[in-house]
């Protein structure tokens, strides 16, 4: 290390020493000693921290000697200036109060994805911890569809977006509906991308409107037939020729933007042709037939 950089590393220790430190402050400092009953912090500071192990976390499983190592850096909030040995008492606990708010601020914004333990049913929802803070998740925001038994998801993990943060009202609420909207529409686009246009398929007229019908065609897809693609001859509207629940064949046109565009008249044109090359090829046949055994009359005629 050349004396440049170790006059500059002397300078922020003495510019660190003369910082003023209040209590209620949070601050940040290495763990330089961790034993059973505390943990030891350099601040850069004239003087150390300690953090006492029941002020590191609420967290029934944690366990110092496992959890905190030599060379952590931790955030905590000063409780006293002197805890009697010319130390500077800290506690983990209370920094994660105020610091939490920022973090599940900062999740809001980025809409982070984070798993939770559902830790009780309460009126209208449940309820689920995130970095300390008791969160809420309405029974609107469990699921896509509606939730009738609250009770099924008491200890169930979740996946959820942070969706409002209010730190004066001390209020958190969660939601699963978001990222269970887009993950149902991932594998929604991905089974739709697997059809091949050109695709012969059978289904069940769902609904019938104004501009068309919806077919169900099964494995949570439907397809819309427009009013022009229903039938051979015009029509004016879908329910002179369909109703709700009959079986019928369509043609896959197009598979764009995850929606299924379908075909009746191409199926019915299809057919015809493939009837029309049946009628061909017997006529065909038929006709041969009918020359050589002309032939064979004629030569009996004759004899």
């Amino acid at each position: 290390m050349n004396m440049e950089e170790t006059m500059k590393d002397y300078e922020k220790e003495l510019e660190a020493s003369f910082r003023k430190i209040q209590e209620g402050d949070v601050i940040r400092g290495t763990v330089i000693g961790v034993n059973e009953e505390e943990v030891t912090l350099d601040l850069k500071y004239y003087t150390q921290g300690i953090i006492k192990a029941a002020d590191m976390s609420d967290d029934p499983g944690f366990s110092v000697m496992a959890d905190v190592h030599e060379g952590d850096e931790i955030e905590a909030s000063v409780v006293k200036m002197d805890d009697g040995q010319g130390n500077i008492l800290l506690s983990k606990k209370e920094a994660n109060a105020v610091l939490a708010w920022d973090v599940l601020a900062g999740y809001l914004e980025e809409k982070k994805d984070i798993s939770v333990k559902v830790s009780e049913v309460v009126n209208a929802g449940v309820v689920a911890y995130v970095e300390g803070i008791r969160g809420f998740i309405p029974a609107s925001q469990l699921d896509i569809s509606y939730v009738d038994n609250l009770d099924e998801y008491k200890g169930k993990v979740l996946d959820v977006r942070v969706i409002t943060v209010n730190q004066e009202k001390e209020k958190l609420v969660l939601s699963a509906k978001e990222i269970l909207r887009e993950r149902a529409k991932e594998e929604h686009d991905h089974k739709v991308a697997m059809i091949v246009p050109g695709t012969v398929l059978e289904g069940t007229v769902e609904s019938l409107q104004t501009y068309g019908a919806f077919v169900d065609l099964k494995d949570g897809l439907s397809g819309l037939v427009h009013i022009s693609q229903i039938s051979q001859r015009r029509i004016k509207k879908p329910s002179e020729v369909l109703k709700v629940g009959d079986k019928v064949k369509v043609k896959v046109l197009n598979t764009n933007d995850g929606k299924i565009s379908l075909s009746m008249k191409a199926v019915e044109e299809q057919q015809a042709d493939e009837i029309e090359s049946v009628d061909v090829k017997q006529y065909a046949s038929s006709g041969s037939m009918g020359t050589s055994l002309g032939e064979l009359f004629a030569k009996l005629n004759i004899q």
